[in-house]
């Protein structure tokens, strides 16, 4: 499997921490140039690499870390998704309805056609999430949910590979609602620091 990180703010920076801690290679890219990002992308760790975003979008997985408004030009990158993870990391701080009533990531869906969508990596701040998820004995949870089932599961085996705990809420209008930011509202599950025992 290989994985890129679209997106090099605070969030995209703490995911790529989660890599390079586990020495797994990850792309990272953005609206800016990779000769932009290699400082940064090299002080995290040897195994995160900055590319171009059409060479990071390369990746079997993809990880959404743009800020919401601009995950459609990502979209618009690739001619077709087809064999694609993208895994959801973003909140949507819009009205509910500039997304057509839907969860945020049915909404994103809709711009990846093809791609399987899996919601993750997003209720907690990226200063949590950058830090090393093995803590008191236990790993800190990360929430999943997908209306794919099958892509749930390399996405969960991912975040085991990082240390996390990952916890299936199914549906994205079922379970995953309780981690859905939308305009004002936030899930109940957002901004949970939950920790599980053993893995």
């Amino acid at each position: 499997m290989s994985y890129a990180i679209v997106g090099f703010g605070a969030v995209g920076q703490a995911l790529a921490r989660a890599f390079a801690r586990k020495n797994i290679k990850v792309a990272v890219a953005s609206r800016r140039p990779p000769e932009a990002l290699a400082p940064q992308a090299r002080a995290i760790g040897p195994t995160v690499v900055a590319k171009s975003l059409r060479d990071a979008l390369e990746a079997d997985t993809i990880i959404l870390a743009v800020p919401f408004g601009e995950h459609r030009e990502v979209a618009k990158a690739l001619p077709s998704w087809k064999g694609k993870t993208v895994i959801d990391a973003m909140n949507a701080l819009v009205p509910l309805e500039e997304l057509d009533g839907l969860p945020s990531s049915a909404f994103v869906a809709k711009a990846f056609t093809g791609a399987k969508l899996v919601k993750g990596f997003n209720h907690l701040i990226a200063a949590t999430l950058a830090a090393d998820p093995i803590v008191e004995g236990g790993h800190r949870v990360v929430f999943l949910s997908s209306d794919d089932e099958d892509a749930t599961a390399p996405v969960a085996a991912l975040a085991k590979q990082l240390g996390f705990a990952p916890v299936k809420l199914g549906k994205l209008n079922e379970g995953g609602a309780l981690v859905h930011a939308r305009g004002r509202i936030w899930g109940q599950l957002i901004f949970q620091d939950l920790f599980k025992k053993e893995q």
